[in-house]
């Protein structure tokens, strides 16, 4: 089946020609209301992305996601491989969150928050204005010989990007490894440490490549979220859109002339100057409809403004708004999907919520040990073979450690010299133990025995473990 004349624009990308190569695209530097909003955003949000690694909470990295080793902090709590099911309800919890912006107020996260929108449009870009100029001069340095202008502010350019991304690398490698490695590894010198050299470097190329050549493909090719708009969104969601009734009006779209009478001719306010499309990082014509290209940067708001202020023509042709709203004047519904995504994300919540606080700081294993029944001691008394382990969250160092048969029905003893022990901050405390049970106090050959661990007589976790006994009390 053919594709409609006016829906050609969908079966190409924007960046790609004709020939199947790379269209580069050149936007005009943007300006506006819009735009003032998204610096103050992004400049809170690249503080707020650089500093996150070197603050500390009681000890604990702001944020840290050290994969190796399967240690995390999330807003100064740490979550060990014992609490995965926490980092993964708070990754649920996010993605819900973020389908949840999308469907009310479409790619607003791109064009506001996303990493990738903020240092692509907010720093390399800015910079590259600053080098080579606004669009108009970017084009001309594109087709002007290798001359030593061109020469002196490409390698300015280029080697400024790499320091940028060297940059971002170390405070990547941060989040990774944590601050505290990365800082130690850099003051021990880069030879001693390959594993955390090599992998800067690597991370430094991937930036580079990133923002220096493939910048707008990663979010109209490499990023899936722009795919989602079409299951996501519907004619309710709020989104960057051109008001195309009162753009095209009954006979189109019409290039401006003054002191002409646009209504009574039958044309709409749209002046065709092309400036919202000169003016998209992504290189679309809004004018098209929703497309997929689009982060709702917002770019194009302020340049339409900006004309239609000038040719003394009403504000908000193109403006955050619905599909209901430019078809049918419809006000935003709480539609019946947005109130089930928010059941969702309060239950969700309150689920977190509630685990987090009834997590312990400590957390005790205590499991038999393989391969070994148990034992008969004098007196009647049964002894069992376990093995401990107990992980320390905290940034604290715990003492005083020890061992109780709840109900004291039962003495535990340490395979150590001493029946107390310490649990090193963020560390693991691990040993052998015997339990020893009277006979007469099982009822039993199987018995669910309870252990408190304290500290300084301070309850600090409780364990199950499984006692052996004689299956015969006669």
């Amino acid at each position: 089946m053919e594709t409609p004349a006016n829906e050609k624009f969908r079966d190409s990308i924007g960046t790609i020609n004709e020939e199947g190569k790379r269209a580069w695209v050149y936007p005009k530097k943007p300006s506006g209301k819009y735009y003032e909003w998204r610096k103050i955003v992004s400049y809170v949000l690249l503080a707020f992305l650089f500093a996150a690694p070197f603050i500390k909470i009681n000890g604990n990295q702001f944020l840290l996601f050290n994969v190796l080793e399967r240690r995390f902090n999330i807003f100064g709590f740490p979550f060990w491989p014992q609490d995965f099911h926490l980092v993964v309800i708070s990754m649920i919890i996010g993605v819900i969150f973020i389908t949840f912006f999308t469907v009310a107020f479409g790619r607003i996260f791109c064009g506001w928050m996303c990493p990738q929108t903020i240092f692509m449009e907010m720093v390399f870009r800015r910079i590259e204005y600053w080098i080579e100029g606004d669009r108009g001069k970017q084009i001309r340095l594109d087709k002007q010989a290798w001359n030593a202008e061109k020469i002196k502010k490409r390698l300015l350019k280029w080697s400024i990007f790499l320091l940028i991304s060297f940059a971002i690398a170390n405070v990547f490698l941060a989040y990774l490894i944590g601050s505290d490695q990365l800082i130690q590894d850099i003051l021990d010198g880069p030879f001693k440490h390959l594993g955390t050299f090599l992998p800067l470097l690597i991370f430094t190329a991937v930036f580079y490549f990133v923002f220096a050549w493939f910048r707008e493909q990663v979010c109209i090719i490499a990023c899936p979220y722009g795919r989602l708009q079409g299951v996501l969104l519907d004619n309710q969601s709020i989104l960057v859109a051109y008001d195309h009734k009162r753009g095209e009006g009954e006979n189109g779209r019409k290039k401006f002339r003054k002191n002409e009478d646009r209504a009574e001719l039958g044309f709409g306010d749209c002046i065709d100057c092309l400036q919202c499309v000169h003016v998209c990082p992504t290189g679309i014509d809004i004018r098209n409809g929703t497309q997929l290209e689009c982060v709702n940067c917002t770019a194009c708001i302020d340049e339409c403004d900006s004309i239609m202020e000038k040719v003394n023509l009403p504000k908000g042709l193109i403006r955050y708004t619905s599909e209901a709203k430019i078809e049918k004047k419809e006000k935003f519904k709480f539609t019946p999907r947005l109130k089930g995504y928010t059941a969702v994300l309060v239950i969700l919540i309150g689920v977190l919520i509630g685990m987090l606080l009834l997590r312990n700081d400590v957390e005790a294993n205590i499991l038999r040990l393989r391969g070994q029944l148990y034992e008969m001691q004098e007196n009647n008394i049964v002894r069992n073979v376990f093995t401990y382990k107990l992980i320390n969250k905290t940034t604290d160092e715990i003492t005083n450690v020890v061992f109780k048969i709840r109900k004291d029905i039962g003495t535990v003893k340490l395979v150590s010299t001493s029946n107390e022990f310490v649990i090193p901050k963020q560390g693991i405390a691990e040993g052998t133990l015997f339990i020893e049970i009277p006979k007469g106090k099982l009822k039993s050959g199987k018995n669910n025995i309870t252990v408190e661990v304290l500290s300084k007589g301070k309850l600090i976790d409780i364990t199950t473990v499984n006692f052996i006994g004689p299956t015969s009390y006669n």
